[in-house]
């Protein structure tokens, strides 16, 4: 840790609707009375956030500390992957998924309570990522979940409409999704060995859960190096709403419908889907995600 450069904090006010937008002086407080410099990160996009996060990293920061949810993580995990700068989470945000995950809590002040404390000892320690590498050879970093069948296709769906505003018109889009739910021919690629499978779902988790607390890979591990793979063969409409809230304690892995693999590395093919990481679009299958072993430092 570079104990002459500042602090920077990445903070997402409209995170979690604005619940938490009271929270950002209280978190610049804190982090200044431990004896650091502190600087806040100006951006109104995040396109500018994922800038000036890189800009940060480039002329010598501490450490980075995002404060927002999992779209915010996900911005600032782009800077700091792979660059041994400390990186931690205030969790503000609808989902805060990999603040879970990686042992910060989904409470505010307990989470930024450890930050200080592992400021102070200069603790931290290494956690996986997953990098996304796409047809066009662009690569990306995530930190938690690839969604890649049907819930992908709520995602898209709920992002491209304008009415309702709020989270209702995800509740919509997974109703239209529904309706024209189907299975889609696969082909999955684990550690270089193909097969091709019928699916309505295909998820690859580096931790354990997305969406606010949905466990689809309920046994990932981002210290074990490698990828937790969920699949959810063809079922019905029916079959599927009744093994949804199974998926938040994580029983659903149970059901004969859904097989679980763990690889290093997965190649996902399919027609028709859009990639979602950390609930971020990506682009369109195929994609390649590899895990990289202790890719990102943490304070804890």
């Amino acid at each position: 840790m570079d104990d002459d450069g500042p602090i920077a904090v990445l903070a997402n006010p409209t995170a979690g609707r604005g619940r938490h937008r009271g929270l950002l002086p209280d978190v610049l407080d804190r982090l200044g009375a431990a004896r650091r410099k502190v600087e806040l990160l100006e951006a109104r996009t995040p396109v500018e956030a994922q800038a000036a996060c890189h800009a940060a990293v480039a002329r010598g920061i501490a450490a980075l500390v995002a404060m927002g949810g999992d779209g915010t993580v996900h911005v600032a995990l782009q800077a700091v992957a792979a660059t041994g700068v400390p990186f931690a989470v205030v969790p503000a945000g609808t989902g805060n998924d990999f603040a879970v995950a990686a042992g910060f809590t989904a409470e505010p002040d307990a989470a930024l309570r450890k930050i200080v404390e592992a400021l102070a000892a200069a603790s931290t320690t290494t956690l996986d990522l997953a990098r996304l590498t796409a047809a066009d050879g662009t690569t990306r970093w995530f930190g938690g979940v690839l969604a890649a069948g049907f819930d992908a296709a709520v995602n898209e769906r709920g992002n491209r409409m304008r009415w309702p505003r709020g989270p209702i018109r995800y509740d919509i889009a997974i109703l239209v999704e529904l309706a024209r739910l189907r299975a889609r021919r696969y082909r999955i690629t684990l550690d270089g060995v193909p097969q091709e499978r019928d699916a309505v779902l295909v998820a690859v988790a580096n931790t354990p859960s997305y969406g606010g607390g949905m466990r689809i890979a309920p046994a990932a591990d981002p210290t074990d190096g490698l990828l937790d793979v969920a699949v959810v063969g063809p079922i019905s409409r029916t079959t599927l709403v009744r093994v949804k809230p199974r998926i938040y304690d994580g029983t659903h892995v149970t059901h004969p419908a859904v097989t679980s693999y763990r690889a290093a590395s997965v190649v996902v093919e399919a027609e028709g889907i859009i990639g979602y990481a950390d609930g971020e679009r990506t682009v369109a299958l195929p994609l390649q995600v590899d895990c990289v072993p202790g890719a990102v430092r943490v304070l804890r």
